[in-house]
């Protein structure tokens, strides 16, 4: 059985039930306007929460913070990239019906399945620690509270989110489309108070360059940070049964409103997390550049900017941290069930992949470190649902006339190729094999 959405049907007239008669309405040319347009909109949003997770804080924190405007292209590229590999996955699913965990399941020999829900569950924990840890830290820090017990709030009010689903998809899409709006405008307000160098900001966004060894490994960790596999994974499950299709016009129709959906969501994304490193830069790397931890950076934001610029810098954390946690813990669940069809109720699965997080916490071990390492395994665990998407969505018989073209097809396959030459180089610098070119970390 194919999951869905929510635990339980929607009842007439929900939010859920009019976006649904909406978008149905416009597909058959009954309806006009932007409210029907805007019928479509959703799970890119929701998915783009990913791509702003407290991971990205933490990268890009030490990013801006020690090489300045230097590593802007990698953001760039990393959201470019995503931008390509969210719009195949929302593709997988319209056309299909099926998510890419149970494409997996029906198309690969049963022990590579085994393997790629074992490293897909893996990820799925180092993207919890990631974004519980941030909220987190931000609660903590806001409202002056030990760490355990911001992880306690941020556990209630994500699991309060996604009691939501029992009312269908649209009440969690606005409140993660809320959520996602207040980290925006958290950006542009800190954008007005941090001083910016925009000539050298825009010059390092198109100029590509690797400083030393630890700049290579922040690259990956800001890859792993923005190109998120649980979000791979979460985007074609989303698309699947979320607007009944009945023939190709309309698959053509609703895919050609998630491409724009996914333009929309991932640029703002994007320039949210450009703006990360751009507040780091142009408030630490001339006489602090040695921050590299979220709470230093609060720290030391006070005196540098005030108490409104920390403060709005931690609303954003916080708003990340609980928004992202609560969109992981619906990937878990989707990725679970694609592969070994095995369901568990929301609170075991948001009880299960929070305890690695009050582990590192009662280990003592530094919250911000732990941040980036997970951004690390994320990254080394990507490459999977990428040569899977890859493969699927280049093959005839499984999308007919939606098959990739050549053209996307090898923008995908460079894309993937990237990723695993930069993951070989993190693999051979931990190893400590010196790496051409590159100074020794």
């Amino acid at each position: 059985m194919r999951p869905t959405i929510s635990d339980a049907m929607p009842n007439k007239g929900s939010m859920t039930e009019r976006s649904v008669s909406a978008a149905r309405g416009l597909l058959a040319g009954q309806r006009r306007g932007s409210g029907s347009y805007l019928a479509f909109a959703g799970p890119a949003v929701v998915v783009s929460i990913a791509y702003m997770d407290p991971g990205n804080f933490a990268t890009n924190i030490q990013a801006g913070a020690k090489y300045g405007y230097g590593l802007l292209w990698v953001v760039l590229l990393a959201n470019l990239i995503a931008m390509l590999f969210q719009a195949l996955s929302a593709k997988l699913g319209i056309v299909t019906g099926q998510n890419l965990a149970e494409l997996c399941r029906e198309q690969f020999p049963q022990p590579v399945v085994w393997a790629m829900w074992v490293i897909s569950e893996v990820a799925a924990m180092a993207t919890d620690l990631a974004e519980f840890l941030g909220g987190a830290i931000g609660l903590s820090l806001l409202f002056q509270m030990p760490l355990l017990a911001g992880m306690g709030v941020t556990a209630v009010v994500t699991y309060g989110i996604l009691m939501f689903e029992r009312s269908g998809f649209r009440p969690v899409e606005l409140i993660i489309g809320s959520l996602v709006g207040i980290i925006g405008l958290c950006y542009l307000i800190e954008m007005f108070i941090v001083p910016i160098d925009w000539s050298a900001a825009a010059l390092h966004t198109v100029l590509p360059q690797l400083a030393d060894g630890e700049a290579l490994l922040l690259s990956v960790g800001i890859i792993g940070a923005t190109v998120m596999p649980h979000a791979v994974y979460l985007h074609s499950g989303l698309m699947q049964t979320r607007t009944p299709v009945h023939d190709d016009n309309e698959r053509r129709m609703v895919l050609r409103f998630s491409n724009q959906e996914v333009i929309i969501a991932l640029v703002i994304a994007g320039l949210v997390n450009m703006a990360m490193v751009m507040m780091a830069s142009g408030a630490f790397h001339a006489g602090h550049s040695d921050v590299a931890e979220i709470e230093t950076a609060y720290h030391t934001l006070t005196p540098l900017l005030g108490i409104g610029a920390a403060g709005v810098f931690l609303i954003s954390l916080i708003a990340s941290g609980i928004s992202s946690s609560a969109v992981g813990t619906m990937a878990g669940q989707m990725i679970m069930q694609g592969f070994i069809r095995f369901r568990i109720p929301i609170l075991v699965r948001r009880l299960v992949t929070m305890i690695p997080a009050f582990i590192v916490v009662a280990l003592g071990a530094n919250a911000t470190s732990a941040l980036v390492i997970s951004q690390v395994v994320l990254s080394i665990a990507l490459p999977l649902p990428m040569i899977a998407l890859l493969i699927f969505t280049r093959r005839v018989d499984i999308m007919g006339q939606f098959a990739n073209s050549r053209l996307t097809h090898i923008a995908a396959l460079l894309a993937t190729a990237f990723v695993l030459l930069l993951n070989t180089f993190l693999i051979v610098q931990t190893l400590g094999i010196p790496i051409p070119g590159l100074p020794a970390p």
